[in-house]
């Protein structure tokens, strides 16, 4: 039988693992033109066109705009189409 400081312990956990959420962060360079930014963002990141374009102008003004947010493991696959299309993103 678990005692109650187990059992609130492990809810805690729970709640700390539901939340760790890592944001896929593009950065700006002085190479990719907006249109292959865009084009790239609603491929991979499933953005519309009006998402990918707003993200697109925060990273050419702010220098980095935090395109996706979600899980370590979904995030992943996503910043390597990111980067095999030449662009610079991180998982921070």
């Amino acid at each position: 039988m678990k005692s109650a400081y187990q059992e609130e312990l492990a809810e805690l956990l729970e709640i700390v693992t539901v939340t760790d959420v890592n944001d896929l962060v593009v950065f700006n360079d002085d190479f990719n033109t907006f249109d292959h930014v865009i084009k790239t963002l609603i491929r991979v990141c499933k953005h519309t066109p009006e998402q990918a374009e707003q993200c697109t102008w925060l990273i050419h003004y702010k220098g980095k705009c935090a395109v996706k947010s979600g899980s370590m493991d979904e995030l992943k696959p996503m910043r390597e189409a990111i980067v095999e299309a030449g662009i610079d993103a991180r998982i921070l």
